[in-house]
């Protein structure tokens, strides 16, 4: 699944759940991070699509690599970004403006070991555990719609729950606006 995002639907029920201990920008660096290598592999037309970074080794990098690169980044964006027009809805998921190094580490490694573990369901280029085995023991174990109907589904969850939790916590004031 390059480039797409199917992989943020998990991100949000996650960050629904973990709240302000996971950063869903963390997440979505670290999904296009590891999308990198297939982009320059279909421009290249190679043959194989997935390749290091489609591995648990390589997916631990690229982790790595997000939560040294992606942890500043995403922190410059939240402290410098106003949203036009004001929204209490996004203001409150973007809370806390600061991204501790907790949350980076596990938004990062959840986002790429996620990817990969979705993408082995579906990619037969895939070697997840490279290094050890060539086998893909999870390769369509489940359907193709299945996976994106599964992605979808707990995005909308978490985008409900966020919601939810967002309108329960907010001040009697605000809820009389």
């Amino acid at each position: 699944m390059p480039f797409t995002l199917f992989h943020m639907g998990p991100g949000l029920a996650v960050k629904a759940v973990g709240g302000r201990h996971f950063s869903l920008m963390v997440f979505g660096v670290s999904q296009i991070a590891i999308d990198l290598e297939p982009l320059v592999r279909i421009i290249r037309g190679d043959l194989v699509g997935h390749g290091f970074t489609h591995t648990y080794l390589g997916a631990t990098v690229v982790a790595l690599a997000s939560i040294a690169i992606g942890r500043p980044i995403c922190q410059t964006v939240l402290r410098d970004w106003t949203l036009e027009p004001p929204s209490a809805f996004l203001s409150w998921v973007l809370e806390p403006r600061h991204i501790s190094w907790p949350t980076a580490i596990g938004s990062a490694f959840v986002g790429t070991y996620s990817h990969v573990a979705l993408d082995s369901l579906m990619h037969a280029d895939m070697r997840p555990l490279s290094s050890f085995s060539e086998t893909n023991a999870l390769l369509y174990a489940v359907a193709l719609g299945p996976i994106h109907l599964g992605c979808v589904l707990s995005g909308l969850l978490g985008v409900l729950v966020l919601f939810t939790r967002f309108a329960r916590q907010r001040p009697r004031a605000d809820r009389s606006r």
